[in-house]
């Protein structure tokens, strides 16, 4: 693949935005890959491995700023990991053309896009409900909440596997359900971190068979580390309202254009 300075910029604000609210990292960057005319299959594994090196490096700066929860990072990784290698074998194992693949990703994509705008949309009325209900034993520190954490961890898994798409936005809205009294930039900083090992095992099983893009993936790396890293920096000071109903509507528009 030639230079495109277009990718690099995508993968600045991408990172950016990443950084600064943990969502649109998957939802944002797989449709902009589809509109530079990437297949899905290799737009999904690129972005996948694109992830993982993209949020181990907001990783550093929330876990330096003291905004992740490693017991809950845990707990999501014990479900999505497993439900990845999965999904990942599924995938491998379907015979079937490149074609069908492609369309099935493709399809599966815009309803993920869709969900997700969703889900960021909804998230304050989400987080007054759980808040309102935080005493209730269905959010104590208690076997429950882990199972239900594992649970979580195994939708996520598969879902971005097949997509590249839900580790940061779904991911966050249901951490905001589960535990409602955990700060907003400690649920952000959580759910960055378990995306680094989900994505990586996704990225490198996609990888395995041939879903990746070297050249493309270095174009988008080299915007998205500097871009995450100033956005994890401004993570909990800047107003991101606005930001994220704009995303809403962009997440939205993209998935109804894959789908009808």
């Amino acid at each position: 693949m030639d230079f495109q300075i277009g990718l690099v910029i995508a993968g600045l604000v991408v990172g950016f935005i990443v950084g600064l609210t943990g969502v649109g990292g998957g939802s944002l960057m797989t449709p902009i890959l589809l509109f530079f005319n990437i297949p899905p299959t290799t737009a999904v594994g690129t972005d996948l491995l694109y992830a993982a090196f993209t949020k181990a490096g907001g990783v550093f700066v929330h876990n330096k700023k003291g905004n992740i929860n490693w017991k809950i990072t845990g707990w999501l990784t014990l479900g999505s990991v497993p439900a990845a290698l999965v999904t990942l074998w599924i995938l491998n194992s379907i015979k079937t053309d490149i074609e069908t693949i492609n369309r099935v990703i493709k399809y599966s994509l815009g309803w993920a896009l869709l969900f997700t705008s969703i889900a960021i949309i909804f998230k304050n009325r989400i987080l007054k409900f759980s808040q309102k209900h935080a005493g209730d034993k269905f959010h104590s520190e208690s076997h429950t909440q882990n199972m239900l954490t594992v649970g979580i961890g195994v939708l996520l898994g598969a879902t971005v596997t097949l997509t590249s798409i839900g580790a940061g936005a779904l991911g966050t809205v249901t951490l905001f359900f589960l535990y409602p009294l955990l700060p907003t930039p400690r649920l952000v900083g959580t759910e960055i971190a378990h995306a680094v090992p989900l994505t990586l095992v996704a990225g490198i099983g996609h990888a395995s068979m041939g879903n990746l893009d070297l050249a493309l993936l270095g174009q988008l790396l080299l915007g998205s580390l500097p871009g995450i890293y100033i956005g994890s920096s401004l993570s909990g000071k800047v107003p991101d309202l606005f930001l994220r109903n704009a995303i809403a509507v962009m997440l939205f528009l993209a998935g109804y254009k894959l789908i009808f």
